[in-house]
């Protein structure tokens, strides 16, 4: 195995991972990151295959697990519960109780009220340069998972406060700040959310809380702190990717010049997850002593699957580095896969497609009014502001 080097707090590589990606994958399915320490899988055929092999999973094994620093204590209780972090049977229990409550039909319901916040939105354009982060890729995911768990509106503020806080744990420049701030995030939202789910217990409504608080499956409901922890999963991870994934679509349509009501809806939708995804790194943990692609995990080891890479593999996609809309659709990694695919997928893709279209549609001399940057955030990849002008 391959040995490759490059800081993720490079401002060079955070602005263009694509050729760091592109030089460790012909290295081979499997390279050591030294910066990181692990093993990472680049190329697509490893990605999926280890997303999906339940010889690894995200859940530390038992024996390694070591309690955390009491400071984190609040962002480490809302971990311990998360539907992210669980494995088999835990898992198994707790998807089916989100399943239940997390509908396709709750979700082909929002259509209408995404397509009229759109509009709403881009009736609220300046005339001058403004950030279209803030004003319209922001928005649209945060009031919509708002609206599906029943959350109030004006409380999106806060929410997008917290959520960027608690998610920051993951940052390669993660620091002793950033801690604070996420354990101080996760005890304000944790808060909350208990106050308001009382609310809901005593006032039930025709929203996501509701439906969670009253979901069961084989006589089982969700704890007090699984159902909070469910919550801000879902308020986090709701609207993170879906910003970044609408930021970075825009950004490529208007550098590259293109006409997005010439390209297929869909297609423009999943080449942009694939093209630039959100986040670009999942890890997993070997729960045995297992080779893979040539290399003999043990059991505790983390392996980095590199979904950023995966995506650029030129054995599945021809001219992986080029934007194009109108290619046959193949399934990217931009939404993890096996147990833990993203049960917002559908949620995500419905919310882009509706975005783009009224956008471009309302906006078709929409042109960028300053250079777009990455934020020093890897793995996620998300711009810090898209100014823009109509």
């Amino acid at each position: 195995m391959k040995t490759v080097f490059q800081s993720p707090v490079d401002p060079e590589f955070v602005q263009n991972p694509y050729p760091f990606y592109d030089n460790a994958r012909a290295q081979g399915d499997l390279v050591y990151w030294s910066d990181y320490k692990k093993v990472a899988a680049v190329s697509h055929r490893a990605v999926q295959a280890l997303l999906k092999d339940r010889r690894f999973g995200r859940e530390v094994p038992a024996e390694m697990q070591r309690p955390g620093p009491a400071r984190l204590a609040p962002w480490l209780t809302v971990e311990a519960h998360s539907l992210l972090e669980a494995e088999p049977p835990r898992h198994t229990r707790l998807r089916a109780l989100v399943m239940r409550a997390f509908t396709s039909r709750a979700i082909a319901a929002l259509e209408p009220a995404i397509f009229d916040l759109s509009h709403r939105l881009i009736d609220r354009f300046p005339d001058g340069p403004f950030d279209l982060l803030d004003t319209f890729c922001t928005q649209i995911p945060v009031i919509t998972i708002c609206r599906l768990l029943g959350v109030p509106e004006e409380m999106s503020p806060d929410l997008l406060r917290w959520s960027h806080a608690m998610v920051a744990m993951y940052q390669a420049s993660r620091t002793r700040q950033t801690e604070d701030a996420a354990a101080a995030a996760a005890r304000d939202f944790t808060a909350f959310l208990d106050d308001y789910i009382e609310q809901r217990r005593t006032d039930p409504q025709d929203d996501l809380i509701t439906r969670l608080i009253a979901a069961e499956e084989d006589g089982e409901k969700l704890s007090r702190d699984e159902l909070v922890a469910t919550c801000i999963l879902l308020l986090n991870a709701g609207h993170e990717a879906t910003v970044h994934s609408l930021g970075n679509g825009v950004k490529t349509i208007l550098q590259l010049g293109l006409n997005p009501m010439t390209c297929p809806p869909d297609g423009l939708v999943e080449e942009i997850l694939r093209y630039d995804p959100p986040l670009h790194m999942f890890t997993r943990y070997a729960y045995e002593d297992v080779e893979v692609y040539g290399h003999n995990f043990k059991r505790g080891d983390e392996v980095a699957l590199l979904l950023g890479a995966a995506n650029h593999d030129p054995s599945v996609w021809r001219d992986p580095n080029r934007f194009d809309p109108s290619r046959p659709i193949v399934t990217n990694t931009s939404f993890g896969g096996g147990l833990h695919f993203c049960v917002g997928a559908p949620l995500a893709r419905l919310e882009m497609r509706i975005a783009l279209q009224a956008l471009f549609d309302r906006c078709p001399n929409l042109r960028l009014s300053a250079d777009p940057d990455y934020s020093n955030t890897y793995h996620f990849h998300g711009l810090t502001r898209l100014m823009v002008q109509v």
